[in-house]
């Protein structure tokens, strides 16, 4: 929208122009705005009585009638009292909408929560960026449960200064579900050959060629658990040299480990202590947590197939509530569909080379 001054001012400029002989449309082009345009802000002429008639764009200020599919002041209501609750304040509304699809209940599409929200300054965002590599990825695709697993090791403070205990966990990166945990006051090979051994016999996926994919630590390099990987049929996946995000799923999950809103920021008064809250922690995880990148069902229901049915329920639950007020939907619903193949570390296609080029054409 151009303000009043600059309307008065381009409006005398075409004036001037047409008054010299130029035509007025050939004026209005140069000026940038279209003739009508022209027209309707000096009431059809050029006089210097019409220019001072110039008024100012009263779109902003106009009356306009609520949109009809708009949300009313009960259902806006609604979800703030929703977000309020104590089992949801915690929570994004990434994570609320689709427990409320569980329960049944539909009160307005996510966009719709977040923008209240937003009014209410309660929805702040924060941004995160990652340095980029150009070294060789080593790329591995899942289809389904315990075929493609990542681990790792991070260090949780004690009450002595510069002393840890070190958390190893085992995600199973097509279904996100935490295979394995345990908090050691020690990092060595041994102790994760032990744990890698305990997810194996729990999982029941010996000799499977599962990949485990890890950074390149000691623990993680170490000869012990590397014979004990070939024992146990499993192959081994390592992250570039110097690239910090190559492991990126076990990251996220440390990541979501210690920003939990209960995570001992002090540290952990023991070894026992930080166990303990650690097997709560995967407890939440894998049975309540509604993972974003799998359509916000549950780690241990996608990793038992029990999303499939988790997913058709929601697609009823918003094909009922699309079919109440159609005029509410632009276009599809929510898609609510299964996700398919999860990739660790995807390569990007290259460009075929000239000569293959040439010889394709």
């Amino acid at each position: 929208m151009i303000g009043l001054a600059d309307r008065v001012f381009t409006a005398e400029v075409i004036g001037e122009a047409v008054a010299a002989g130029a035509g007025l449309a050939r004026a209005c082009e140069e000026a940038g705005i279209d003739r009508r345009t022209y027209r309707r802000w000096t009431a059809g002429g050029s006089s210097e009585e019409e220019l001072q008639r110039v008024s100012a764009d009263a779109r902003p200020e106009a009356l306009r009638p609520p949109p009809s599919n708009r949300l009313s002041a009960e259902e806006r209501a609604a979800v703030l009292a929703t977000c309020h609750a104590p089992r949801f304040a915690d929570l994004p509304p990434g994570q609320i909408v689709p427990r409320l699809a569980d329960e049944g209940m539909y009160l307005a599409s996510e966009s719709s929560f977040y923008r209240l929200l937003h009014d209410a300054d309660e929805q702040h965002e924060r941004g995160r960026a990652r340095r980029r590599s150009s070294a060789t990825i080593t790329s591995h695709e899942g289809h389904g449960p315990n075929e493609l697993w990542s681990w790792d090791v991070t260090w949780l403070a004690s009450p002595t200064r510069g002393v840890f205990f070190y958390l190893y966990l085992i995600m199973d990166v097509w279904s996100r579900k935490i295979v394995a945990h345990e908090v050691y006051e020690s990092e060595t090979g041994e102790l994760a050959a032990s744990l890698v051994t305990r997810a194996v016999l729990a999982e029941r996926c010996r000799d499977s060629a599962l990949v485990l994919h890890a950074d390149n630590g000691g623990p993680q390099r170490s000869s012990t658990l590397r014979v004990k990987l070939e024992e146990l049929g499993l192959r081994s996946s390592f992250s570039r040299a110097r690239v910090s995000d190559d492991n990126a799923y076990s990251e996220s999950l440390f990541r979501t480990t210690k920003y939990r809103p209960d995570f001992p920021t002090e540290g952990f008064a023991s070894v026992e202590t930080a166990r303990e809250w650690v097997l709560g922690f995967v407890r939440w995880y894998n049975d309540e947590h509604r993972h974003s990148a799998i359509n916000f069902v549950t780690p241990a229901e996608r990793h038992r197939g029990d999303d499939v049915a988790v997913l058709a329920g929601r697609e009823r639950v918003y094909d009922e509530a699309k079919a109440r007020n159609p005029a509410r939907w632009s276009g599809e619903r929510r898609d609510w569909s299964r996700p398919g193949t999860v990739w660790l570390n995807p390569e990007k296609p290259h460009a075929p080379e000239p000569e293959k080029l040439q010889e394709a054409a």
